[in-house]
């Protein structure tokens, strides 16, 4: 046996951070190799103003129910139709922190989570088909010398090529902060992608298992849940308004209990979906974004009368409200999520 592989314990992936860290310093020993593993835990990379967000703007979308943007309110349901509830509920998280500098080039350790929670007489518990943790390495593979390639991959975890190239064919610079950026955005991917495992899996078993779930964020990523009927998306950041003009000063008014109409939203090659703004909660006092969260859900399937369409986004409407109660405090975002999802949060925060 090698001294890489005695100084890897067999290989068996470590379970924390401290335990990687100090793996990667025997290893460097044990490879006779200079590295930098990395002091104390500090704030994850996500905390540090890397993976920078998209620039605020406003885009304008095309109508689905009517000609232009109005406000609309929800109201009760017509007598004699059931309220629509969700049955379940599905939040990812995700954490980044440099465990060394190797030839001075940072080397970095994600664990992406999710899970769906799924609601029972009033009582969370766990879908039997999470969560899902993942941990990686995410390593500048390109840049690095070949025993130092050999001590990463002798960490026993997978490990991502943050050199890899880009959509564009490009090459990040071997700038430290370049690499610390790509890091993050390769660990928000595969978040995104353990995100939507769970959600696909969910409408693949709903004729089975029933229900009507509720994802935090959007469901463009799969072209599956987003053509789906029992899934829909709770937006609750809006660095992209779908709004112009008119339609900007209706979306900025609406008031508890109101929502715009809906209108399509297809970004790149993403799949389109029906969207709409939805005011949770009262914003006299407060900035204009307060309470304020955008739906997506299926577009109008063909033959679908344009009343069934806006009944149904008013009954979706009507089940995000429902929600609004209790309060998700402590959570700072309490304003725009719903209780369910800070539990999904706090679940994946005592597992990871």
């Amino acid at each position: 046996m090698t001294a890489l592989a005695l100084a890897a314990g067999g290989g068996a992936p470590p379970d924390s951070l401290h335990a990687m860290r100090g793996r990667l310093r025997a290893l460097l020993a044990a490879a006779g190799a200079e590295g930098d593993p990395a002091d104390g835990d500090g704030p994850p990379l996500e905390a540090q103003a890397l993976g920078h967000p998209e620039p605020a703007r406003l885009s304008a979308a095309a109508p689905i129910e009517g000609h232009a943007l109005r406000a609309r309110r929800v109201g009760p349901p017509p007598a004699g139709e059931a309220p629509l509830q969700f049955t379940a509920f599905l939040d990812g998280t995700q954490s980044s922190h440099a465990v060394a500098h190797l030839a001075g080039l940072p080397v970095v350790r994600g664990t992406v989570a999710a899970v769906v929670r799924v609601r029972r007489q009033r009582a969370m518990g766990t879908w039997a088909f999470g969560p899902r943790v993942e941990r990686r390495v995410y390593a500048p593979c390109a840049y690095l010398p070949p025993a130092l390639c050999d001590v990463v991959h002798a960490l026993g975890a997978e490990v991502r090529d943050t050199t890899a190239p880009g959509p564009d064919g490009a090459v990040p610079p071997p700038h430290p902060l370049a690499l610390l950026d790509r890091a993050v955005h390769f660990v928000q991917a595969d978040r995104e992608q353990a995100e939507r495992a769970l959600a696909e899996l969910w409408c693949r078993r709903q004729s089975a298992e029933g229900g009507f779930l509720c994802v935090d964020g959007g469901i463009q990523g799969s072209d599956a849940v987003a053509a789906a009927g029992c899934a829909v998306g709770v937006v609750k950041s809006h660095r992209t308004l779908y709004a112009e003009g008119d339609a900007l000063r209706v979306v900025l008014a609406l008031g508890a209990g109101e929502r715009s109409t809906a209108f399509r939203v297809s970004v790149g090659r993403r799949a389109p979906v029906a969207s709409w703004y939805l005011r949770l909660r009262d914003p006299r006092g407060r900035d204009p974004m307060w309470g304020l969260v955008r739906i997506e859900a299926r577009l109008p399937a063909p033959g679908e009368a344009p009343d069934d369409a806006s009944r149904r986004f008013d009954a979706v409407s009507r089940a995000v409200l429902a929600e609004a109660a209790p309060l998700a405090l402590p959570d700072g975002r309490w304003d725009k999520m719903v209780y369910p999802i800070r539990d999904c949060e706090q679940f994946l925060k005592a597992i990871c």
